[in-house]
């Protein structure tokens, strides 16, 4: 355990060595062990704060909005596959990952350049909303548009897009709950 602290070597060697030794093992007992105490207390941890309880439950709610975003594009097409093969299938997933990811990315940079600004204007409560946001939104996303690629780079004005949520009375309705978010 020390040389994986001092990053002598890699847990993947630990785990294979331990997974070589007899079944009771005294390492491996006492590895159970730690995990164990170091389990429980974080269910103590959990059961006595509530901050906590909050970050894990909002952490479950984003990765959940990925799934329920990434399965809407997967199933675009009524959910009817296209695909005569398992390797097509595995393209037609990478494809709706590779396009969840894409839209992701543009929120991230989208949320970024306003937040900026926000900063700029020492707009506090702005900030604050922005940062409790998600990029997992895909509201303003057309499934079931044409789309066009081609070779020529696209000229997106991140600052452009940015600069159309600079409106004060916008974010004093945005940071009202039940009022949409950004992307609405």
């Amino acid at each position: 355990m020390a040389s994986l602290a001092q990053k002598d070597t890699t847990q993947a060697t630990i785990v294979r060595k331990l997974s070589s030794y007899a079944r009771q093992n005294n390492t491996k007992k006492a590895l159970w062990e730690l995990d164990n105490i170091l389990r429980t207390i974080y269910i103590l941890d959990f059961i006595d704060d509530l901050e906590l309880r909050q970050s894990v439950q909002k952490a479950l709610n984003r990765g959940e909005a990925y799934h329920r975003f990434r399965r809407a594009v997967a199933y675009v097409n009524g959910g009817k596959f296209k695909v005569q093969t398992e390797t097509e299938q595995q393209v037609w997933n990478d494809c709706a990952r590779l396009i969840t990811n894409a839209v992701i990315y543009y929120n991230t940079a989208l949320l970024s350049k306003v937040y900026e600004q926000k900063v700029a204007a020492g707009d506090l409560d702005a900030m604050a909303f922005i940062q409790g946001m998600s990029p997992v939104a895909w509201q303003h996303v057309n499934m079931f548009g044409s789309f066009e690629f081609s070779d020529e780079d696209p000229d997106i004005d991140l600052e452009a897009l940015a600069a159309q949520y600079a409106d004060a009375v916008f974010w004093s309705n945005a940071t009202q709950p039940g009022q949409g978010d950004l992307f609405d």
